[in-house]
């Protein structure tokens, strides 16, 4: 099983503090640093500084980090156009030297697209609809031979016939993570484009049933290649009742709601959860830091849970 830590920066957080996470965390041996694609909070804190561009600042930590892998959970395909957002990705996984993994979805948070004037598709089959065409188009980019040329022709997006330049480090392209529990297209894009198919603050059966699902599309599919399950919950972990209430308290939750719906308790607790998630089938686990001045928080994971896991 491998811990890989999560941010949800656009909740209040600079530059800065996401280095100080990135460098904690790779210091203490975790697998990755992950965060969220939003140019808007949520809930009841007021965002400030205000929010950070997910790709800029991986391009940032992968000149300031050297093992650590660094990815999107999940960059929205509403954002931005397929042709640069696969020269974006390429670009910051040669300045890691190959430490990217391109998590994509199909954008769903209409409040931040109003609120920064990025055009919202009005229905769900139409956002899907571009989804795809997006993943057909930047995977095909990456995956061209270098010399060849790439055209596409699509109902939302069509290209010229073109160098698709520049190629990832990693080849032929980064790992593509899909995520989500949508019953039908979700797990079919998945099984054609995904190398790993995560599910997001899910409970484990409903965890259990999201993979159920993606294996039947992959055996349906003929894949032969492997894919990776993995999980996203909230992380609230202490050493006694007092530090976890604290840390809960910190990030506007009850202890109680957290233990049912995320990794909340001791640190037996936790690898009792993460088991289980295990057992279901997922091989990473991406924690949901949202309290990133608490470091303390990353190294009793590291010191009291993870070697329970190996």
């Amino acid at each position: 099983m491998r811990l890989r830590i999560f941010l949800e920066p656009q909740q209040g957080a600079t530059y800065e503090d996401q280095l100080a996470v990135a460098r904690a965390a790779e210091d203490l041996g975790f697998d990755a640093l992950f965060r969220s694609d939003h140019y808007l909070h949520m809930g009841d804190t007021d965002g400030l500084p205000g929010p950070t561009d997910a790709w800029i600042t991986l391009a940032g930590l992968a000149r300031e980090t050297s093992r650590i892998r660094l990815g999107t959970l999940m960059t929205a395909a509403t954002f931005r156009y397929p042709g640069p957002l696969a020269i974006s990705v390429a670009q910051v996984d040669r300045m890691s030297g190959g430490r990217v993994d391109f998590g994509f979805g199909a954008g769903w948070y209409e409040q931040e697209h109003a609120s920064y004037g990025i055009p919202f598709p009005a229905t769900a089959r139409e956002r899907f609809d571009r989804y795809e065409e997006q993943l057909d188009i930047i995977t095909g980019l990456w995956s061209t031979p270098a010399g060849d040329t790439f055209k596409y022709e699509g109902k939302h997006y069509r290209l010229a016939e073109g160098p698709a330049l520049p190629k990832p480090q990693q080849g032929p392209r980064p790992p593509v993570l899909i995520g989500g529990t949508g019953p039908k297209r979700t797990p079919r894009l998945a099984a054609k484009f995904a190398d790993e198919y995560n599910v997001p603050f899910a409970s484990l059966e409903d965890t259990a049933a999201a993979f159920d699902r993606t294996r039947a599309a992959v055996s349906a599919s003929g894949r032969t290649a492997p894919m990776v399950y993995s999980a996203a919950q909230v992380l609230c972990v202490g050493r006694d009742e007092a530090e976890i209430t604290e840390r809960a308290d910190r990030i506007g939750r009850q202890v109680p709601e957290l233990r049912e719906n995320g990794l909340a308790g001791s640190p037996d607790e936790l690898v009792d959860k993460i088991g289980r998630f295990g057992e279901a089938g997922a091989e990473r686990v991406y924690l949901q830091m949202l309290d990133m001045s608490d470091l303390d928080h990353l190294e009793l994971v590291a010191s009291r849970v993870v070697p329970q896991l190996d």
